[in-house]
């Protein structure tokens, strides 16, 4: 069984909706035992970082996060929440990964990045079967550093991380819900990992 983690962000129907294409079996919660017992744990989410970080402390969630051993995947600010800091309102975030968030900043581009990119240097079971520069969907005005953790890359101005890797954790910086064909693979290969 896989659980949604339900902190009270971000519309999560979308989530929903491709896990159901998949024919992926899911439930929502924020109970901690639920979230321990799963075979999966997925972390969506949009918005602001410090409002999600105080939702997941106000249930108690990231210190349960963190002791997760099953893959866990972070989708868009689920990933910036797996991350150390945030530029976003000075937040402390969960710490997995010891990226930092950064505010994305152009003189040319339009922030936030809003639109099909692509992602490169792939390096991951994650992507198994998904070609180099393939297209996902984005929606962000922030994004994690490159690191030893970086998994894919994107470019929008400067490189950033478009998924992150460590141990058991995984995060994404796109939407795979909402990057048709190649995010439903994405999906199917965290959901088979």
């Amino acid at each position: 069984m896989i659980t949604i983690i339900d902190y009270g962000t971000g519309n999560l129907e979308s989530v929903k909706n491709a896990l159901n294409r998949l024919n992926a079996e899911y439930i929502l919660s924020s109970d901690h035992e639920t979230i321990r017992n799963s075979e999966r744990v997925l972390l969506p989410g949009v918005g602001e970082a410090y409002m999600a970080m105080d939702k997941l402390r106000e249930r108690g969630l990231p210190e349960v996060i963190k002791s997760l051993t099953q893959p866990v995947l972070g989708i868009c600010i689920g990933l910036q929440l797996l991350c150390s800091h945030s530029e976003e309102s000075d937040t402390e975030c969960i710490g997995v990964f010891e990226n930092k968030v950064k505010k994305l900043r152009s003189d040319t581009l339009k922030i936030p990045h809003m639109g099909w990119n692509d992602i490169y240097d792939l390096r991951s079971p994650l992507f198994k079967g998904v070609e180099e520069y393939s297209y996902v969907y984005y929606v962000h005005s922030y994004a994690a550093e490159k690191n030893e953790n970086t998994i894919a890359v994107t470019d929008y101005g400067i490189e950033y991380s478009g998924a992150l890797n460590r141990d058991n954790f995984y995060g994404v910086q796109f939407h795979p819900e909402k990057s048709s064909t190649i995010g439903e693979k994405i999906l199917k290969n965290f959901l088979e990992l």
